[in-house]
């Protein structure tokens, strides 16, 4: 695709047609803070720190939904800028529980982060506190909207990623908070609880409700179903803590369904089973997986033709029902094979 060069902050940067300034800003590696835009989602200009000063044009325009245009010439970093950031910060904070330390998102707050950037070091403004409204409801999640901000982007996922819309702004002005449909809990509305809400938070007032932090992520292949999303699973010691979308993937660019999102439990589960079980005088018995596939091999030999049958599933591979069907036909001598994804 075509490029052209604009310039940001003294530095001559490539940007392509149809970039916004932050857009080219993140391509460059220069950092503009930000709350409410996300690469997946439409330009939306909510949260105003995005400023910034462009040659020519009136006022400071967001770098988040004002196109890049050829020799654009922007600074992030002047005395105007910077004061309008701060005081967009110290008016958040002001509206925000002082509750960091203990916080799910310590540390991996973008509010937190963004405070620390433009310098904001005390509280300027007289502190409100919104009514607390807690959703415990979900099994995986856990909603403190006295952490929500506004910046509207779980709203904005639900709805142009999703298609689902499972929330949206309630009331005016003050008042206004994020809620569901007849604000009744999000386990009792559409919310699918897929998890996408949680991942774009800037805050902590959506968070998982597991809470332990991974010492590393091991990349892989959901194993729920045939599609192959890509997911990066968060580990800690022998434990599994987390899955979060692979955004390199190109099955689901980041995106996953509750089963891959929040379905890893049964990894560390205490009843899981590690090794095969044969029943001997009425109990299970651990075997090896020898003597378990010559148990097996033996007893399928006896009921071959159209005794024998085969249930395939939609968590194996493609070439994995292919071999399923192909021993039921050519070993065992039938054409009864059927597949989960049809009951």
């Amino acid at each position: 695709m075509e490029t052209f060069s604009l310039t940001i902050d003294g530095i001559p940067v490539a940007a392509q047609h149809g970039q916004t300034i932050l857009e080219a800003a993140r391509t460059a590696g220069i950092y503009i803070p930000n709350l409410c835009a996300d690469p997946d989602l439409a330009p939306y200009g909510a949260c105003r720190l995005c400023v910034v000063e462009v040659d020519g044009a009136r006022g400071l325009p967001t770098a988040c939904s004002t196109p890049a245009t050829p020799g654009m010439v922007v600074r992030t970093d002047t005395p105007n800028v910077n004061m309008v950031r701060r005081g967009v910060v110290e008016l958040l904070i002001s509206d925000h529980p002082e509750d960091c330390l203990t916080c799910p998102r310590n540390q991996h707050c973008e509010l937190q982060k963004i405070a620390a950037y433009v310098g904001v070091r005390e509280q300027r403004f007289r502190k409100l506190h919104r009514p607390p409204i807690v959703d415990d409801s979900n099994p995986f999640f856990r909603r403190d909207l006295s952490k929500c901000i506004l910046c509207g982007k779980c709203v904005r996922a639900c709805a142009e990623i999703l298609n689902v819309g499972a929330v949206n702004f309630i009331n005016r002005g003050y008042r206004t908070y994020i809620g569901t449909l007849g604000e009744r809990p999000l386990v009792e509305s559409n919310c699918e609880s897929c998890g996408l809400c949680v991942e774009v938070c800037p805050t902590g007032a959506l968070a998982s409700k597991n809470g332990k932090a991974p010492s590393r992520e091991v990349n892989t292949i959901c194993g729920y179903c045939a599609v192959g999303c890509g997911i990066k699973l968060g580990v800690r010691g022998q434990e599994l803590v987390g899955s979060t979308g692979d955004p390199e993937n190109e099955v689901n660019h980041g995106n996953l369904c509750v089963k891959g999102r929040y379905g890893y439990g049964f990894v560390n589960h205490a009843d899981r089973l590690t090794s095969p079980l044969i029943k001997k005088d009425g109990d299970f018995v651990k075997a090896s997986w020898d003597e378990a596939l010559d148990l097996i091999a033996e007893n399928f030999g006896k009921h071959r033709g159209d005794a024998f049958g085969v249930l395939s599933s939609a968590r194996c591979t493609n070439e994995e029902n292919y071999l399923i069907q192909k021993f039921a036909r050519g070993v065992m001598g039938t054409n009864n094979v059927d597949h989960c994804a049809r009951l």
